[in-house]
């Protein structure tokens, strides 16, 4: 029985090492982290980084991350203010407060 487990195992781990290294590294990335990294990239003017977090995800899956983002991000800061989200809102867009 522990003959056929460290067979097993050998099999298993020889066929994770035959893998290219480029195989290995490549992992999926959700939406949040997509429209995390692409907001900071545009805040830091990164375009290299701006092109890679645009091929992580769809379009239309960045554009709702991005979105959730703001909203979080506006309500966060309402709380620390001790604001309402639209006077934040307005304020961090330049316009007047309503």
């Amino acid at each position: 029985m522990f003959g056929q487990i460290r067979k097993y195992a050998s099999r298993l781990r020889d066929s994770t090492q035959a893998q290219p290294a480029g195989a290995r590294e490549r992992r999926t990335h959700n939406l949040f982290e997509a429209a995390a990294t692409y907001v900071v990239a545009r805040a830091e003017d990164d375009q290299d980084r701006i092109a890679e977090a645009t091929t992580w995800v769809s379009p239309e899956a960045l554009s709702f991350g991005v979105s959730e983002l703001a909203c979080r991000a506006v309500v966060a800061l309402a709380r620390e203010r001790g604001e309402s989200p639209a006077a934040v809102a307005r304020d961090l867009l330049g316009l007047p407060t309503g």
